[in-house]
């Protein structure tokens, strides 16, 4: 494998050397054997106990870690510099495709951006975000990576004392709105274009010459973060804490903490018990992706006039819709857009909020219509059926109006309405058996979540939650 370190080679000021500090007792867990694979990580790495690099005990040939420093608005709030407080950036892995990905080392110890924390990362932290980035990466939806977990035997605080893990984050790049607004705040302009010139340098070498090279970026930031958007609310995941600081430029899904999938469709959920206002409940993820650009812009200002600024963030609201419209229309099993579609599926999704349904299970039984059938198979999941068959009677004449046959639409279906997504309660239950030791739980539930649209994944991850799996709390410690 060939390391490169461009962040540091070419952005001195952007951030501090820092070695990890190495797990007490460390070992390798878990690994995620398909992205090593493709990373082309030799097995001799992962025997055993495993390298050293997967708990911050050694380093690989031609690593160079640092930790970058950036700033955000965290719920609203302008919060001053932030910064690697736990990870650091170990190298940039460059592939035999040309394509580079960086290795970020979670968990590793204190840096001088750690504030009052203590640079480490647990369990259950750990369990979570492995989990839920390889969820949603199966799921079609841009997202980083975890290649491991590594667990060791010191405590570490939180709540109550839990085991120290680390997870290794494999990403096309960590580079966050947070980092243009840290040299926007603090009156270093030369360094939020060196910033923008990094970007395009690296991800968008195909604007490097044109004129407008920096309106025609921005534009692009504005509608991968609009198309990302669109997918999580297609899929109901809310990701509980989008502060500027944890929104990606690539428009990957980043820093997974106390995200929740939707059990009961209520679109006010809101999946992180300290959210207390409900900023980033689920039904208001569009909005503050919008209002996290509008941080973004402004720290732009120096690069773009007003004009260019509105302009690009004006292609938010009609990308996001257009992704999301069609999500929802392939969920339905349209093929065709039709103008009553919207009114078809608002009236769905109210009859849901009503019954409590649950959002992914409800779509997946909606996937087995025959439209030449009077009644649907959903139709016993609905309590107030005189209410739902009206609003299936419309839907089935819809259907009619395509002359599509049912086997390429359940198949359309099928591809778009998971029978499988990542909820909480079984996360929780790979994590109680990661935090006794045994891997058993976690290998089981990752190999499920490979295959989320699929009707062979056991049945034990094709069912609702119990009662106290809709009931668990997880916060920004998560």
């Amino acid at each position: 494998m060939l390391f490169d370190n461009s962040w540091q080679r070419e952005l001195p000021g952007f951030y501090t050397a820092q070695a990890p500090t190495a797990l007490k007792g460390g070992r390798l867990f878990y690994h995620n054997a398909p992205l090593a694979q493709t990373l082309g990580v030799d097995r001799s790495l992962l025997a055993g106990e495993g390298h050293g690099v997967w708990h911050g005990a050694a380093l690989l040939p031609g690593m160079a870690p640092l930790a970058q420093v950036y700033s955000g608005h965290q719920f609203g709030v302008w919060a001053g510099q932030l910064g690697d407080g736990r990870g650091i950036l170990l190298g940039e892995q460059r592939l035999s495709d040309g394509r580079k990905v960086d290795w970020h080392l979670k968990g590793a110890g204190l840096t001088p951006y750690s504030r009052m924390g203590d640079g480490r990362a647990v369990i259950r932290s750990t369990v979570r975000e492995f989990l839920a980035s390889e969820a949603l990466h199966h799921l079609g939806i841009p997202t980083t990576r975890a290649l491991t977990i590594a667990i060791g035997d010191e405590p570490v605080y939180r709540e109550t004392p839990e085991r120290g893990a680390t997870l290794m984050r494999i990403a096309e790049s960590h580079l966050r709105f947070g980092h243009f607004e840290h040299f926007f705040y603090s009156q270093q302009q030369d360094k939020v274009q060196q910033l923008a010139d990094y970007a395009l340098r690296h991800h968008w070498p195909h604007l490097v010459n044109e004129a407008d090279k920096y309106l025609l970026w921005f534009t692009d930031v504005v509608e991968r973060t609009a198309r990302l958007i669109a997918q999580w609310q297609s899929v109901g995941f809310a990701h509980g804490v989008m502060n500027t600081d944890n929104m990606s430029l690539l428009g990957l899904t980043i820093d997974y903490g106390p995200y929740g999938f939707l059990d009961d469709y209520q679109p006010g959920f809101i999946c992180n018990h300290s959210d207390y206002q409900g900023r980033y409940s689920f039904e208001n993820q569009p909005m503050i992706g919008l209002w996290n650009l509008n941080r973004l812009a402004h720290a732009l200002s120096g690069l773009l006039t007003v004009e260019q600024l509105k302009q690009a963030l004006s292609r938010y609201e009609p990308e996001l819709m257009r992704v999301w419209g069609e999500r929802m229309r392939a969920k339905l099993g349209l093929m065709q857009a039709d103008s009553g579609d919207n009114e078809l599926l608002v009236e769905l999704l109210s009859l849901m909020t009503q019954e409590h349904s649950d959002y992914t299970l409800t779509f997946r039984l909606l996937s087995d219509t025959q439209q030449q059938e009077a009644r649907s198979p959903l139709r016993d999941e609905f309590m107030d059926r005189e209410a739902f068959d009206r609003w299936y009677q419309r839907y089935r004449a819809r259907l009619l109006q395509e002359g599509v046959s049912d086997e390429a639409r359940q198949q359309m279906m099928k591809a778009a309405n998971p029978a499988v997504v990542l909820r909480n309660y079984l996360a929780q239950q790979a994590i109680d058996e990661a935090e006794k030791g045994e891997s058993g739980a976690l290998a089981r539930l990752h190999q499920a979540l490979q295959q989320p649209f699929s009707d062979e994944t056991a049945a034990e991850y094709r069912q609702r939650p119990p009662d106290w799996g809709k009931s668990l709390e997880v916060s920004c410690s998560s």
